[in-house]
C-alpha cells in the first residue's frame, strides 16, 4: 500500500508539471496518434473487404467453374456443360420445376470514377431466374432490365463510385450502348459493384453466344452441396469445380485483404519505431528536467520502484491519449467511407467496399500504443531510479 500511495503522489506531481514540457508531450502524443491512425486505417480496408466477402456468399448457393479456374473471368463453360450442370441433383427448383440457377457471363467495361480516374468494372449477364436465385437484390430506383433490350441495372456502390450511372443514363461499351434501367442494393455485397443485364443480350453484344463463364445454383440446402459435387464429378466429359459461395468470395478477397494486413503492420512497425524514439526523447527530457525533484523524493524516503512506476505510468498515459486520439480521428473521418480496389486500373476488376473501423481494430491500435509507451518509458524510468541523490541535489 505504501508503494501505491507513493506512486500516486509522484504521478500527481508529474501531471501537474506537464505544462513545463507540454510541447515535447504533445509531439509524443501526436506521433503515437499517427501510428495508431495509419494502422487502423489500413486494417479497416482489410476488414471492410472481408466484410463485403462475407455478405456476398450464402451456404446454400454454389458457383460452378471450369476445373482449375480461380475466378469467373478465367472460366469457360459450353452450353452442353451448362445443361448437364442444371440437370444435376441437389439444385432447388421453382414452382414450374425449373432449376433456380443462372448461367452467367462476366465482361469488364471501362468507366470513369467521380474523381476522374478510370477503372474496369464488371458487367454481369444473368438468366431469368437470377432474381429468385439472389433474393437479396432489391431494385431501389427505376426498374429491372428487359430481356432482348440493351438495358442494365447498376449496383448502389457502382452508382456512387462512378459518373453517369443514374437511371436513364447511357453506358457505352465496345460494340453496344446500354441504358441504365434501375439501381439495386444487395446488402453491401460484391454484386453492388457491378452492372447487370440479361445474359443472352450481353453474350450477343460480346459475340460470345456459344459459352458462358460460370453457373450459380441455389441448392436445396447446404447439405446438398456434397451430393451435387459428386454428381458433377461422375460425368467423365465434364471438367468443373462446384465451390460454395462463401468460400469463393473469401478466396477472391482473402489475398488482397491479407496483403493489406501485412502492409498495415509493416508500415505501423516503421512508424512505431519513430514513435518509440519520440517517447524515449520525451521521457528522458522529463527525467533530466526533474532530476533535482526526483532526488528530493528519494531523499525523503520514496523508493526507486515508486519512481520507475510513476515514469512508466506517465509514458502510458501519453501513449493512451495518442491512441484514443488516433482511433477517434480514423473513426470520425473514415468509418463507412467507400473505397475501391484497382483504383485507376484499366486491367484489374474493381470492387467497391466500405471501410470498417471496429472496436476490435481500435483495441489493436491501443495495444500497439501501450507497447510503444512501455518501451519509451522503461529506460528513462530506470535512469530516474538510478540517479545518484547527492549528485542530483548538488546539480551535478
Amino acid at each position: 500500500m505504501k508503494i501505491l500511495r507513493q506512486t500516486y503522489a509522484v504521478l500527481e506531481l508529474n501531471i501537474r508539471n506537464l505544462r513545463e514540457r507540454l510541447t515535447a508531450s504533445a509531439v509524443c502524443i501526436a506521433s503515437i496518434a499517427a501510428v495508431v491512425a495509419v494502422l487502423i486505417a489500413v486494417l479497416a480496408m482489410s476488414a471492410g473487404m472481408m466484410k463485403m466477402a462475407r455478405a456476398s456468399g450464402r451456404a446454400d448457393r454454389a458457383i460452378v467453374l471450369r476445373s482449375g479456374a480461380a475466378t469467373e473471368l478465367t472460366s469457360r463453360l459450353d452450353r452442353d456443360a451448362v445443361a448437364t450442370i442444371l440437370d444435376a441433383p441437389g439444385i432447388k427448383r421453382d414452382a414450374a420445376g425449373a432449376p433456380i440457377a443462372s448461367a452467367e457471363t462476366l465482361a469488364l467495361i471501362q468507366l470513369t470514377k467521380r474523381d476522374g480516374t478510370d477503372a474496369s468494372v464488371p458487367m454481369r449477364g444473368v438468366d431469368r431466374n437470377a432474381m429468385q436465385l439472389r433474393p437479396e437484390i432489391r431494385i431501389v430506383e427505376g426498374r429491372l432490365f428487359r430481356a432482348g433490350v440493351n438495358e442494365v441495372i447498376v449496383g448502389r456502390r457502382a452508382h456512387d463510385e462512378y459518373a453517369s450511372l443514374g437511371v436513364g443514363d447511357q453506358v457505352r461499351t465496345q460494340g453496344a450502348v446500354w441504358t441504365v434501367a434501375g439501381i439495386f442494393e444487395s446488402n453491401g455485397d460484391a454484386h453492388e459493384s457491378e452492372l447487370m443485364t440479361n445474359n443472352d443480350t450481353l453474350a450477343g453484344a460480346m459475340r460470345r453466344v456459344s459459352d458462358v463463364q460460370a453457373v450459380t445454383v441455389l441448392l436445396e440446402s447446404p447439405a446438398a452441396l456434397e451430393p451435387f459435387q459428386r454428381a458433377l464429378a461422375s460425368h467423365a466429359a465434364l471438367s468443373v469445380d462446384a465451390v460454395p459461395e462463401p468460400a469463393y468470395f473469401a478466396q477472391q478477397s482473402g489475398g488482397v485483404a491479407g496483403l493489406l494486413s501485412m502492409l498495415a503492420y509493416a508500415v505501423g512497425a516503421i512508424m512505431a519505431a519513430g514513435a518509440v524514439a519520440g517517447a524515449l526523447n520525451t521521457m528522458y527530457s522529463a527525467v533530466s528536467a526533474r532530476a533535482t525533484e526526483i532526488a528530493v523524493l528519494r531523499a525523503v524516503g520514496f523508493g526507486g520502484t515508486t519512481v520507475v512506476v510513476s515514469v512508466l505510468v506517465e509514458a502510458l498515459l501519453l501513449a493512451l491519449t495518442g491512441a484514443l486520439l488516433g482511433a477517434a480521428l480514423v473513426w470520425l473521418l473514415l468509418d463507412g467511407q467507400t473505397v475501391s480496389t484497382a483504383a485507376g486500373s484499366t486491367v484489374a476488376m474493381s470492387r467497391a467496399f466500405s471501410l470498417d473501423v471496429s472496436s476490435a481494430l481500435a483495441l489493436t491500435g491501443i495495444q500497439w500504443a501501450v507497447i510503444i509507451g512501455l518501451i519509451g518509458g522503461l529506460f528513462p524510468a530506470i535512469r530516474a531510479a538510478r540517479l545518484p541523490v547527492a549528485a542530483a541535489l548538488s546539480g551535478e
